[in-house]
């Protein structure tokens, strides 16, 4: 048996994913389509697959390259698309003297491809169809006798019953009216003759001709299979989580779930990722949904993966990932609870007791930066492999310029009428910065407590930067809104702790903290004006007179010609009404 598994489509349905990735390689829990049905086929005992291909087709070819099946896979490129029936005759020197097998490559299933192989050998007609029951395309029609007699409303000439003697397929079939074709089909090579030369055909006139010539098309029911077209994102998702969550449950807890998986939708934070608790009897796992991958670059979910995996391999308290799947971006974890740190402060009404909450965390801090940092690939991240001065000036001072100043408050300043003060703000950020892992979030939103173990969440931001900038973010945490006495002496204990860990001298520790503090700030109030005015996500915006008073705090520690125009500018914004 040989294969053409049909790879060429522009996969229009999949827009805007399929810009950058064709379907063919679209994958669940980290497989590709293609790679599945290439494995399938040769447990089926398929002797070489052909794959035809016009859109993206390097990228399929830069994928198989490398890769080591156990039988030959060579693609075929069409400078135009053929059509499944163009297709087919366009490998003609590729076909024996057998049947052969023709598969669309949008497809997920676990058919098995050698027993419809079999049964298509043990019937006279010239092709062999797959069929299933899906609702929403439940367009073929077929008699009781297990023959094809209609696609799409439009019938096949010359359909008639089965002869005597013709009915060995006929079980299964009685009442099964309209079903799915699954782009799963056996084909004699008699077929080829019926096809004409380069040009565009579909391989559904070749079945017209044969049935005008009172040659039967032959179904088989796929009636105890999974079979899931994937022509659509939401499709697509479907099946990589039914795929997934049982191996997540199985990884977790040692055992494959027995009943259905359901899943809640939990309340969102800051990002546009959807987050579930899924439930299995008593047990409960969280799955964060990243989205589908849509640019080549490093996602989201990427960065996620590859550092959250680093951090715990190093013994650092973050989420075990039992699962996941990067393209797809979902990803199966531990679930923590709901207990954050946020939470518990706001209930806190003793100070020293706040002051030892942030004091564990802050001890956590140095082993984040310092053990993160062990073996860390800058190579993960999904912005900036490190925070640096372009960061800084981008992501930070021009964002609170554009999210916050102009598009929120509406006032009139460009980032240029602070450009020489943001200029000096990054230079001295960066004076006595020594590089570790930089968590980018650290806020008691991204930190959960459960059985009075601290553990970090959030973490896909990360990359390498000053440790002063996470103990910046933990302090001045608008969610929170430390008082300045208990801020002060959580300086003063990371000062302790944190300055002899990274080999830095008290006072340049206490320099790059204190620029630190004010760049985070910005981006705090830029991320605020953005998600209240752009993402609509109007619960932040009452941290935002918080985050003024502190970033005001905070400025007012600085010389008076340092930052004039930034301090008048702050000032203006924490005497309007509104805050």
């Amino acid at each position: 048996m040989k294969a053409l598994i049909l790879a060429a489509g522009y996969g229009t349905r999949l827009r805007p994913f399929t810009e950058n990735t064709p379907k063919p390689l679209f994958t669940v829990a980290g497989i590709s389509l293609l790679d599945t049905l290439i494995r399938n086929l040769q447990r089926a005992g398929c002797k070489a697959i052909m794959i035809n291909t016009h859109h993206l087709h390097k990228k399929i070819d830069a994928h198989l390259t490398g890769k080591q099946y156990e039988i030959p896979v060579t693609t075929r490129y069409e400078p135009e698309i053929l059509g499944t029936g163009g297709a087919i005759k366009n490998v003609a020197d590729f076909w024996d003297d057998h049947p052969f097998m023709v598969i669309n490559s949008d497809i997920f299933t676990d058919i098995e491809f050698k027993k419809v192989y079999n049964f298509h050998l043990n019937h006279p007609h010239p092709a062999t169809l797959v069929l299933h029951d899906d609702p929403e395309f439940n367009t073929v029609a077929v008699d009781g006798n297990g023959f094809i007699q209609a696609f799409d409303e439009q019938p096949l000439p010359n359909t008639r019953s089965a002869a005597p003697g013709d009915e060995s397929q006929k079980s299964g079939f009685e009442d099964a009216g309209k079903l799915t074709f699954t782009g799963i089909q056996v084909l004699n090579p008699e077929i080829l003759s019926l096809i004409p030369d380069n040009v565009y055909y579909s391989i559904i006139d070749v079945y017209r001709t044969l049935a005008g010539k009172n040659r039967k098309i032959s179904a088989f029911f796929s009636k105890n299979y999974f079979w899931k077209d994937l022509g659509t994102p939401a499709r697509y998702r479907q099946v990589a989580f039914e795929n997934m969550a049982p191996e997540a449950f199985k990884q977790a807890f040692g055992d494959p779930p027995k009943k259905k998986i359901t899943r809640t939708k939990l309340k969102g934070d800051g990002s546009d990722r959807d987050w579930y608790r899924l439930h299995h009897g008593n047990r409960s796992l969280i799955m964060a949904d990243h989205g589908i991958k849509r640019a080549d670059k490093t996602s989201e979910a990427e960065a996620f993966v590859a550092i959250g995996r680093h951090l715990f391999a190093r013994g650092l308290p973050v989420p075990e990932i039992y699962a996941y799947d990067t393209f797809s971006g979902l990803v199966f974890m531990e679930d923590l609870g709901d207990v954050h740190l946020q939470t518990v402060i706001l209930k806190t009404q003793n100070p020293d007791k706040i002051i030892t909450h942030y004091q564990s965390v802050i001890r956590l801090l140095g082993r984040l930066s310092l053990s993160g940092n062990n073996g860390f690939d800058p190579e993960w991240t999904c912005q900036t492999t490190r925070y640096d001065t372009d960061l800084i000036l981008e992501k930070e001072c021009r964002y609170f310029v554009d999210a916050f100043l102009r598009e929120y408050l509406g006032m009139d300043i460009c980032f240029e009428d602070l450009g020489d003060e943001f200029r000096y703000l990054a230079d001295k950020s960066l004076e006595f910065s020594v590089d570790g892992f930089m968590h980018r979030d650290m806020q008691s939103r991204n930190i959960i407590l459960k059985n009075d173990r601290c553990y970090f969440i959030d973490f896909q931001g990360g990359r390498l930067g000053p440790i002063q900038y996470d103990l910046a973010s933990l302090i001045i945490d608008p969610y929170v809104e430390l008082p300045g006495a208990v801020q002060n002496t959580l300086l003063d204990f990371g000062v302790e702790i944190l300055a002899p860990a990274i080999r830095v001298h008290p006072h340049h520790f206490l320099s790059c903290y204190k620029h630190c503090a004010i760049t985070r700030n910005l981006q705090i109030l830029g991320a605020f004006g953005y998600l209240t005015r752009i993402k609509k996500k109007t619960y932040f915006e009452k941290y935002i007179p918080n985050a003024i008073k502190t970033l005001e705090e905070n400025l007012s520690a600085f010389k008076d010609t340092e930052f004039p125009v930034l301090k008048s500018i702050v000032k203006d914004v924490g005497s309007r009404a509104a805050f």
